[in-house]
């Protein structure tokens, strides 16, 4: 039986989006706890400690994932290729970890948490184990096995919500409604009130743990193999791709450690970086969805390169997924006033910086989806230069507008940033590996949307009742658009064979 691969690649999105989209969206679900028991700048501080994590991870895992992929589509040797990769994840974290622990006292003196080196031990741990489970998952999505990759990453994502409702929530109660029983004193042997943003860290550790455990099964634990032939091939294509996720990382997280530093000293910067950080969570739902579709579209990509209607099937995937991701951002703009009440009401001043966040997270959406290009014409440097050049351009933005602009100069700074690495893939792409992109539709929808939220914008009106009633019209009017023009493409998703 033929299966439509357009049909096969949103099957896959949305099984692996019960896990990225439907487990993260829960896990999002604290965001409004954080934001209304937390202070500004104690959220300031969970903010900064996952910013930092998120670049750090990135370094760990060195493109390993996307290596796996490529070498399990050309080698004969699967079994080789997935020992060799893990193994070397495995040696790398371990080395990590020991290093780490041994100066955790510098580093934390170094972050400015001199009282907290517990915080650096805990996340020494749980980069280690997530890099390490890194290959094992990728192995479940390159074998199309989504429901066991979902589930798991669904028991981390519960264990995480459930054990920060249960320190957040529950032990505070408990303590300050029922303080002279067992069970208050039970929970004072472990809970120090004091320090709420520790238990979000501990709770993550404990997640981070048991994802590990589950996936034990997959490790090899018999015919072990290190390939160090295969190795050193698999570090000289993944190297760019370190780059590349670097670089990327850095666009996506710098820009909440530089805040911390660059603000004017009469700023309370932790608490900007705290509202910055509420605020971008709202944004993240362009970022979840982008995940999502990362997550099937890395082995898809790969699996139909050799195919003769190959390049035709990558345009499509490309208009549909812009579709996506304009729906996405005029749907969360032309709803802000609501969308915003999901976080604590200290927060809700820089909900003007969410529209730059959104459409900064669409380009680099296109961008993931553009490079495929490099990836499979094993011309990973070309990766490398251009997140470098977003990377660069992000840094040296944000230390000219964040001492003027605060974390506005943060978010156009992003802005800029993916939208040039966005550009410059498309035109450098088309000279390498030409696709017959419909770049009038690319450009189209994202500015439709854009236009419709700036028109909303000019028409004041009071009432905001009515003014959700002209934001939906105008929403609908986007729509009545896309079907008229698109219909066809639209339903050739859903189509069997």
């Amino acid at each position: 039986m033929i299966v439509n691969p357009l049909r096969r690649l949103a099957g896959q999105t949305a099984v692996y989006g019960l896990s990225s989209i439907i487990g993260r969206l829960l896990n999002y679900l604290l965001v409004p706890l954080y934001t209304r028991v937390l202070i500004t700048s104690e959220y300031g501080i969970y903010t900064e400690m996952y910013a930092y994590v998120s670049i750090l991870w990135v370094i760990l895992t060195y493109g390993m994932e996307t290596t796996f992929f490529r070498f399990s589509q050309s080698e004969k040797d699967k079994h080789s290729v997935y020992t060799t990769s893990l193994l070397s994840l495995v040696l790398t974290s371990g080395l990590f970890l020991i290093i780490t622990l041994f100066y955790s006292r510098p580093v934390a003196d170094w972050l400015g948490y001199a009282q907290k080196v517990h915080y650096v031990i805990w996340f020494a741990f749980i980069l280690a184990f997530d890099a390490i489970t890194a290959i094992p998952f990728a192995k479940l999505r390159q074998e199309n096995r989504p429901v066991k990759f979902a589930l798991i990453k669904i028991i981390n994502i519960g264990t995480n919500i459930g054990l920060n409702l249960f320190f957040i929530l529950l032990c505070p109660f408990i303590l300050a409604h029922y303080p002279d029983t067992f069970f208050s004193d039970f929970i004072l042997l472990f809970f120090n009130s004091n320090d709420l943003v520790g238990y979000i860290f501990i709770s993550n550790l404990i997640a981070s743990t048991l994802t590990l455990i589950l996936l034990l099964p997959d490790f090899p634990l018999r015919n072990i193999v290190f390939d160090f032939a295969l190795w050193k091939r698999m570090l000289v294509y993944t190297w760019p791709l370190l780059l590349v996720a670097v670089a990327g990382s850095v666009n996506l997280s710098l820009d909440k450690i530089l805040l911390v530093r660059l603000l004017p000293d009469n700023v309370d910067a932790m608490a900007q970086v705290g509202i910055y950080g509420a605020c971008y969570k709202v944004s993240i739902i362009m970022a979840l969805f982008v995940q999502t579709f990362r997550y099937a579209a890395d082995p898809f990509f790969f699996s139909e390169s050799g195919k003769l209607e190959s390049r035709q099937l990558y345009a499509e995937v490309l208009t549909i997924f812009t579709i996506a991701v304009s729906v996405i951002f005029l749907m969360t703009v032309m709803y802000l006033d609501v969308v915003i009440l999901f976080i604590g009401g200290a927060y809700r001043e820089g909900k003007e910086v969410i529209p730059v966040l959104l459409m900064g997270n669409l380009f680099l959406g296109i961008y993931y989806n553009l490079s495929i290009w490099y990836k499979l014409t094993n011309q990973t440097i070309y990766g490398a230069i251009l997140s470098l050049v977003g990377a660069t351009l992000s840094v040296l933005l944000n230390f000219l507008l964040i001492p003027s602009m605060g974390y506005y100069g943060s978010a156009w700074a992003a802005f800029a940033a993916y939208f040039v690495m966005m550009v410059l893939s498309y035109f450098i792409g088309q000279r390498h590996f030409k696709v017959p992109y419909d770049v009038k539709r690319l450009v189209f929808y994202p500015v439709l949307s854009v236009l419709l939220y700036l028109f909303s914008g000019l028409i004041n009106i009071e009432n905001q009742l009515h003014e959700l009633l002209l934001n939906s019209f105008l929403v609908f009017i986007f729509f009545i658009i896309l079907i008229s023009l698109d219909k066809k493409l639209l339903l050739s998703v859903f189509r069997k064979g």
